[in-house]
C-alpha cells in the first residue's frame, strides 16, 4: 500500500521564494515627499518614505489615470478578510493584515517578493500574527492586465503563492520584463498548476480582466500611484524598504492590537 503525499504546507510562499540579488535603488526625495503627501490623504499617518518603487502611467485602454482622491478607509478596513480569497495568505482572523500593491512586471515588486516576503511570512504569517493579501495592479501597459489574469488563473487552482514565486523569481533586476502568452503558461507549468488546459482558456477570461482594471481602478482611487505599496492598519510603507521597515511596521500595529 503506498504512502500518500505529504500535505502542501499552508503557507508555501514564505520557503518556497528565491532570493534575487538587491537593488540599491532609491527614489528622489521629492519624489517620496509627494508620494508621501498623496497617501496620507487616504491612509491616515502614511508616514513611510517610498524608497525603491516605481511609478506609473496607465496605458491606454486600461482603467483611467483618474485623481488623487481622499480615501474614506483606514487600513483595516481595506482588508478583505475574505476566507475564499485566492490571493491572500494567512489566517483570516490574524491581528493584522498586509495589504499589497503590485505590478507583476514592476523590478521593484520582485525585490519585495524575492527578498523581504519571505522574511515576512516566516516571522508573520506562519506565526498567525498578520495574514497577507495581495492586490493586483496594471500600472504597465495590457502585458501587466495578461499576467494578473494570469495569476488569478492559477489562484482559482489554489497556487497563487507558487505562480506569484514563479514570476517574480524570473525577473530582470530592472525594467518591465515582457509578458507573452506562452511565457505565462510556462510559469503555470513551473508552478504547479494542475489544469493547465483550464489555465490556458482562463486567460482569455473577461471576468478576469476586468477584476484585474477595477482593482487598478481601485489603487489609482487611493492615491496608489507607485508600487510596490503596502498598508497595514493606519500605516503605509512604499517601496522596496528594508526588511528592518517591514518589522517596524508589523510591530508597531500588533502592539496597537494588544498582541
Amino acid at each position: 500500500m503506498s504512502n500518500s503525499p505529504a500535505p502542501k504546507p499552508v503557507h508555501p510562499l514564505a520557503r518556497k521564494l528565491r532570493l534575487a540579488r538587491i537593488l540599491n535603488v532609491v527614489l528622489g526625495a521629492v519624489t517620496a515627499f509627494l508620494l508621501v503627501v498623496v497617501i496620507a490623504q487616504s491612509v491616515p499617518n502614511a508616514g513611510q518614505a517610498a524608497a525603491g518603487g516605481a511609478t506609473q502611467t496607465p496605458a491606454a485602454g486600461e482603467a483611467g489615470a483618474g485623481e488623487n482622491t481622499s480615501g474614506s478607509g483606514t487600513g483595516s478596513e481595506l482588508a478583505k478578510r475574505d476566507p475564499n480569497d485566492p490571493l491572500a495568505i494567512g489566517d483570516v482572523d490574524a491581528p493584522i493584515v498586509l495589504v499589497e500593491w503590485a505590478d507583476f512586471r514592476c523590478p521593484f515588486c520582485a525585490v519585495v517578493t524575492n527578498q523581504t516576503l519571505p522574511t515576512i511570512f516566516d516571522e508573520y504569517v506562519e506565526q498567525g500574527l498578520v495574514r497577507y493579501e495581495f492586490r493586483d495592479v496594471a500600472f504597465f501597459g495590457d502585458e501587466s492586465v495578461d499576467a494578473a489574469v494570469a495569476a488569478r488563473a492559477a489562484g482559482e487552482q489554489g497556487r497563487f503563492p507558487e505562480y506569484l514565486e514563479a514570476v517574480f523569481a524570473a525577473a530582470p533586476e530592472k525594467g518591465h520584463p515582457d509578458m507573452p502568452r506562452e511565457k505565462l503558461i510556462g510559469f503555470a507549468a513551473e508552478a504547479g498548476v494542475p489544469d493547465l488546459a483550464k489555465f490556458e482558456q482562463d486567460l482569455d477570461r473577461a471576468d478576469l480582466r476586468d477584476a484585474v482594471l477595477a482593482s487598478t481602478a481601485e489603487a489609482q482611487k487611493l492615491g496608489v500611484t507607485s508600487v510596490p505599496f503596502f498598508v497595514a492598519g493606519d500605516q503605509a510603507i512604499a517601496g522596496a524598504q528594508p526588511i528592518e521597515n517591514f518589522r517596524a511596521l508589523l510591530d508597531e500595529q500588533l502592539a496597537a492590537a494588544g498582541e
